[in-house]
């Protein structure tokens, strides 16, 4: 049974923010967590990307925050890449603002000179990338001294990004009492060392998403030619509203970015080495409709959110089952459907074919070329009838 966000203990002013953007029911992360936040409990939650764990956490804290003293924060929000450092900021804004609440997301590649005067100026809850953070606490610009209370968001993302002794080190200076929140895709290994160490006596919730799951998701796998693969992948992203399409390498995004513009398909890049106002301006310009794809690195990629993909094309094969998870997850979101295409090249197949056993995928891998009535509708397309 779906609740109203007043009904889990949300403030009224809250929740009348939340109702100006049309958000009145909460998911099933938020229904699970935010009545043991409110009670100060450690929370262990998992579940996936889109699930709307921002909103889960974000807004108990944004509502229990007492005022802060400059460069010491009392809520601590850490997150492993800078698109979602944005993306939590601006998704618990309106909230912040009708309780007066200061957020700022603090990360690498942005001015360290404006982040070090809003801490100056005061912030009640940083979002924070590791790496920035511990440039910040370095430089006595921000403490964690005070941080009541303290968030990893995709810690499984931390983990594989090699942002786990970061985060400890981190942990180890937020005073032992502060209430902390773990959130990841997997519970496993290294994320549940973090558990052990770092919370006391935790409530568990896991969320079964429909985020990330095979079920959800209408795959094809199409052998491709080289010289032809640009336009195939063109055809594909004609058909579809919204496309994004992944590449291993920066080099292969940003030439796929030419290929395809040269397509009349309107495209851009994301990857670590565009300067961050590009970065956003692709994202925002994507997220509003005036882009018919975005290419990027899974790195790149790792905590963007974006509702209504409705196409994922794995340019490149994925390197293991979890990355192709991953970067699928970008459609079939909050129950909807989408399609996943993987574009095989003919010394590939083997490699894909592995990946699809791993996955649980029987599905042919048909050849076809830019000019295959196929590729118009490839969901609707049986790939078993040829």
């Amino acid at each position: 049974m779906e609740r109203t966000f007043s009904e889990l203990g949300i403030d009224d002013d809250i929740c009348a923010a939340l109702a100006e953007r049309g958000i009145s029911k909460a998911f099933p992360v938020q229904s699970m967590t935010i009545p043991d936040i409110l009670k100060g409990r450690d929370v262990c939650g998992k579940a996936k990307t889109g699930s709307g764990k921002t909103l889960a956490f974000g807004l108990p804290m944004v509502q229990l925050l007492e005022r802060s003293q400059p460069g010491l924060p009392h809520g601590l929000i850490l997150v492993p890449t800078r698109e979602l450092a944005i993306q939590v900021r601006n998704e618990l804004v309106d909230a912040a603002h009708v309780k007066g609440v200061r957020l700022a997301s603090i990360y690498g590649g942005d001015q360290i000179d404006k982040q070090i005067k809003a801490l100056k100026s005061g912030v009640d809850i940083a979002v924070c990338t590791p790496g920035r953070a511990i440039d910040l606490i370095d430089r006595g610009d921000l403490s964690v001294t005070a941080v009541t209370h303290v968030v990893i968001d995709e810690a499984d993302r931390m983990a594989d990004m090699g942002f786990l002794t970061q985060v400890e080190w981190i942990l180890r200076n937020v005073d032992s009492s502060a209430q902390t929140l773990l959130f990841s895709a997997t519970l496993d290994g290294a994320v549940d060392a973090l558990v052990r160490r770092y919370q006391t006596d935790p409530a568990r919730h896991e969320v079964v998403s429909s985020t990330v799951t095979v079920e959800k998701m209408t795959h094809r796998f199409v052998a491709v030619h080289q010289m032809d693969r640009a336009k195939v992948a063109a055809k594909i992203i004609s058909a579809s509203n919204r496309t994004m399409i992944f590449c291993n390498t920066k080099h292969w995004v940003d030439r796929l970015v030419d290929d395809l513009i040269g397509l009349d398909i309107r495209a851009q890049a994301i990857h670590g080495d565009l300067r961050q106002q590009n970065r956003e301006r692709a994202l925002g310009a994507f997220k509003n409709g005036k882009l018919q794809a975005l290419v990027a690195t899974e790195v790149a990629a790792r905590g963007i959110h974006i509702d209504e993909v409705d196409t994922v094309i794995h340019y490149d094969p994925p390197q293991d089952h979890k990355s192709y998870l991953h970067r699928s997850g970008r459609t079939a979101r909050a129950g909807e459907q989408g399609l996943v295409v993987s574009l095989v090249l003919w010394n590939q197949e083997l490699e894909v074919k592995r990946l699809q056993k791993r996955l649980g995928l029987d599905i042919p891998i048909v050849e076809m070329f830019s000019n295959d009535v196929r590729l118009d509708d490839l969901a609707a397309w049986d790939p078993n009838a040829g």
